[in-house]
């Protein structure tokens, strides 16, 4: 299994678990907070957050934080 792939498993298991904050890092330099209400779709995140819904491919993802709540 490629880095890559098991990036997006780890990702995806714990985008299901709402007990856990997640921070991503994002290639451009910039970070966001998904709050509660998340979710992936194929390849990409979808959170929302205060100015709206964002959609985040995962190839602009460099990395993630994961804290528990």
């Amino acid at each position: 299994m490629d880095k890559a792939h098991k990036f997006k498993n780890t990702l995806e298991r714990y985008i299901h678990y709402r007990g856990i904050d997640i921070v991503l890092h994002l290639k451009d330099g910039q970070s966001i907070e998904l709050d509660k209400n998340r979710q992936m779709m194929d390849d990409v995140v979808i959170g929302n957050l205060a100015n709206g819904v964002v959609r985040i491919p995962i190839a602009d993802i460099r990395s993630a934080d994961f804290f528990a709540a």
